[in-house]
């Protein structure tokens, strides 16, 4: 595709949409990803970056960059205000940063609405895929493996068999996961998941061979499947990732305490360590399996320029579809950036496709 600045004589006006209008914690996760994505996709020749941030009270700002005390700094606005400024600024494509709900399907939708067109999927698919039980039902339906499962509302109790794994219908980072091996371990098991929302999904446990990531990039209207992330999991010792495995906080440094996370240290990212995941060698014969499922779940689920998906393979090599991940922050440390430059391609190659892409729907559309 013809790079957008020789056909446009001028830098791109790209904005970064970051925070969260609902969570602390996904507010500081956006900006955690969010920053490494500027540094990492610098390119002042080709862009001019604006950044549109947004608090869990709703306000906005537009810090130059995303340090702490720049956006501190930034002046707060109110809705009307900030509208008012994405239409002066104009930009011509924005990457969404945005990781809680609101984020993913709200923000989008506003995105859509001010006629800016916007990197990733569209807010109709993460508001599916956000539900793990709708997007089971969608991607079974498209004949990929999925472990059977139930969806309980307050005050209801599982019919299916154990061992069962249990988690809040609509989370991320393992937040709430639970394995039940016993009857006594029902309860707290269903309270753990309750604590991140009222439904609860109970799924039969597939047993573990192994546990890996797959991400899938749409190349000149084909899908590509990308080197897997294989994840440090055990029969025994962790039978299932838990939130442990995500996200850690470390500990507080003298002068912190400004913002998210107050006096609680900076966020980190855990799985992005060889300790808990790795990059698998293409060679592998699990990877035409697992590419073969992701194909079919990105297509049954309407995804666009990018997918990442999670699969169970049980003892016989089998894959089972667990949930869908639709994220791309283009930082370094994203997982389908790093799958991407273990294929061959650099992140810089990588967002530069996502923006054309983006930019060309606008154009058809």
């Amino acid at each position: 595709m013809t790079d957008p600045v020789t056909t446009t004589g001028r830098r791109l006006r790209v904005l970064h949409l970051v925070g969260s209008p609902t969570s602390d914690l996904m507010a500081e996760l956006s900006v955690l990803y969010a920053a490494d994505c500027l540094v990492a996709t610098h390119d002042p020749e080709r862009h001019d970056v604006l950044v549109a941030h947004v608090s869990p009270d709703g306000s906005w700002r537009f810090p130059a960059d995303l340090a702490r005390a720049t956006v501190a700094a930034a002046p707060a606005v109110g809705l009307d205000e900030a509208l008012a400024r994405l239409r002066a600024e104009a930009p011509d494509v924005a990457v969404p940063q945005m990781f809680c709900l609101a984020g993913m399907t709200t923000y989008r939708s506003l995105l859509d609405l001010l006629g800016i067109p916007f990197v990733g999927n569209a807010p109709d698919v993460m508001a599916l895929t956000a539900h793990k039980a709708r997007a089971k039902a969608v991607v079974a339906a498209a004949g990929v493996r999925v472990p059977a499962g139930e969806v309980l509302a307050p005050g209801e109790r599982p019919t299916l068999g154990l061992p069962a794994v249990v988690k809040p219908v609509d989370a991320d980072n393992s937040s709430g996961v639970s394995l039940v091996r016993d009857d006594t371990e029902w309860d707290a098991a269903l309270a753990a998941a309750r604590e991140h929302g009222d439904d609860v999904l109970v799924e039969e446990y597939v047993d573990l061979g192994r546990e890996v990531r797959c991400g899938v990039l749409e190349v000149d209207g084909r899908l590509v499947g990308l080197p897997l992330e294989e994840y440090a999991v055990d029969r025994e010792t962790k039978p299932v990732r838990g939130e442990a495995d995500k996200l850690r906080r470390d500990p507080a440094e003298d002068g912190a305490g400004e913002g998210p996370g107050e006096g609680a240290g900076s966020l980190a990212l855990v799985a992005k360590t060889d300790e808990y995941a790795w990059i698998l060698d293409p060679a592998d014969p699990l990877t035409a399996r697992v590419h073969e499922a992701a194909y079919a779940a990105h297509r049954a689920l309407g995804c666009r320029d990018y997918s990442l998906f999670d699969f169970r393979v049980d003892a016989d090599g089998e894959p089972w579809f667990l949930e869908a991940g639709l994220y791309c922050s283009y930082a370094a440390t994203s997982v389908v950036a790093v799958m991407a430059d273990a294929a061959g391609t650099c992140l810089p190659d990588l967002f530069r496709a996502g923006l054309d892409q983006a930019l060309a729907r606008a154009v058809h559309r």
